[in-house]
């Protein structure tokens, strides 16, 4: 008896001196990383304020793709480019093996935020792109995380594949749409994932499901003065569309968000309009609560032709799945912000930040430094969309806000772009590639965590069978903008 108690006791102390050496190997892996970043600090900058100047907006992001591969290249990734036919689209990997994590990059821009960097509305081209969501430091940042992880891999003290994706079009096409048909995400394990924002958190929380599509009328022509009776007035059926969808919005679930754009309406004022165009954008918390809602606002657009005895066509672009939250991977990702702590800003960047708060009347607090805690998933989530949420249905995926811009401040607009191509941007950056770097240290080293993050999306996923909301075919590189 006494030798089996005896035995027990040192196979506990065993299991707790192997619990100590690994967790004593995890640090000093993570003290690596955090110097790596470091010392990329200065390129990763540069990156980013290369492609913050390239400012390129959907499928156009030529030079802001080219100068990620190269940064990829450089630092002895492989690299396949072209992915899902998207020219700007493409997978930097090094290593071999399982485990395969991925971290995700994005790098194009938003139409007409133009913006130098300064704490007042001051484009650098008026109706010129900018980076009013950051993208430029998300993607330099994410790939800097890639490196320091890779380092370690060549170094042979980690184990596996890490996987770079350039991922083109968030804004507005959804370029990872195309990207999951081609089936670049199979066979990874686990994806990290995090985006600009104005405060430091690991997102507990899901988006918005959201669908796209163009709905256009064609009618006939006529001198509006001479002999209007022989015209059949598309815009009269846009107008009647716009309408009816206005009217809808007090019928509707208060979840649902309808958005839309006029891209034609007729040319002159003296011709009765022959084709009339709109863009149109339906939004719910689940593709549950979106897809009736889009269904019915379809068919409207049939009775607006009636009413204006005009032809009508309503074309796919595009949608979006809400983020299916993995929760396992968000506490492992708050414990290294926990480590790092907050951010450090001098008095100099604070009021800036305080400036353009000023100048956006935001109440004028400067920079949301501190690290949030791990907040409880809401069941309707505020905010806005990401193609994040499609592969997040395909692979289970991590994700972290980190600040570049003020709290409070408007996003998608000149105030983000002022922040994302200086210091306070450049903060960011290096903070958020240090997370998702420990992070990946964390998958690398636990298998167990891998295991337990996984089961955890089998079972948020349940039965359902993931499906892309995209029409057949290549992407719409040739859309007119």
């Amino acid at each position: 008896m006494r030798n089996r108690i005896l035995h027990g006791i040192a196979s506990a102390l065993l299991v707790a001196a192997s619990s100590v050496g690994f967790a004593a190997n995890e640090e000093a892996l993570k003290a690596k990383i955090i110097a790596s970043v470091d010392r990329q600090a200065s390129d990763l900058t540069a990156l980013s304020d290369e492609i913050w100047g390239h400012a390129e907006i959907a499928f156009k992001e030529t030079q802001s793709a080219a100068a990620l591969i190269n940064h990829a290249k450089e630092h002895g990734f492989r690299v396949e480019t072209g992915i899902g036919e998207i020219p700007t689209a493409f997978i930097a990997e090094f290593g071999s093996g399982k485990p395969v994590i991925g971290i995700m990059g994005e790098f194009d821009a938003l139409p007409g935020l133009s913006q130098a960097s300064v704490p007042n509305r001051s484009p650098l081209t008026e109706g010129a792109p900018g980076h009013g969501c950051g993208h430029n430091v998300f993607g330099a940042a994410s790939l800097g995380a890639a490196i320091a992880v890779k380092e370690r891999i060549e170094a042979g003290e980690i184990s596996g594949t890490i996987r770079y994706y350039g991922t083109p079009a968030e804004e507005k096409f959804f370029g990872k749409l195309w990207m999951i048909r081609a089936g670049a995400f199979d066979g990874v394990d686990v994806m990290m994932d995090w985006h600009p924002g104005d405060k430091i958190e690991a997102s507990a929380q899901s988006s918005q499901s959201l669908v796209d599509f163009l709905v256009e009328f064609d009618g006939q022509s006529a001198h509006a003065a001479g002999d209007p009776w022989n015209g059949r007035s598309a815009s009269d059926a846009l107008e009647l569309y716009t309408h009816g969808i206005n009217a809808y919005r007090e019928h509707i679930q208060p979840t649902v968000r309808i958005h839309y754009h006029i891209m034609d309406a007729g040319k002159v004022v003296n011709v009765v309009p022959d084709y009339a165009k709109i863009w149109v954008r339906v939004r719910d918390r689940s593709r549950d609560g979106m897809t009736p809602v889009y269904e019915r606002v379809k068919e409207m657009a049939e009775g607006a032709a009636i009413l204006a005895d005009v032809g009508y066509k309503v074309t796919l672009i595009s949608g979006v799945h809400e983020i299916l939250v993995n929760r396992t991977g968000g506490a492992a990702l708050q414990a290294n912000l926990e480590t790092l702590g907050p951010i450090s800003y001098t008095a100099k960047e604070d009021a800036y930040a305080k400036a353009i708060q000023e100048a956006t009347e935001k109440p004028q607090v400067g920079m949301d430094a501190e690290v949030r805690p791990f907040r409880e998933t809401q069941e309707n989530p505020p905010g806005g969309s990401t193609d994040v949420g499609d592969v997040s249905f395909v692979v289970p995926t991590i994700s972290l806000s980190a600040p570049i811009a003020p709290k409070d401040v408007p996003w998608h607009s000149w105030a983000v772009v002022a922040t994302g191509g200086m210091s306070i941007g450049h903060k960011g950056l290096v903070y958020a590639s240090k997370a998702l770097a420990m992070t990946m240290v964390d998958l690398y080293e636990n298998p167990d965590l891998i295991k337990s993050i996984k089961e955890e999306f089998k079972k948020r996923k349940g039965d359902y069978e993931y499906e892309g909301i995209l029409p057949p075919g290549p992407p719409p590189l040739d859309f007119k903008q």
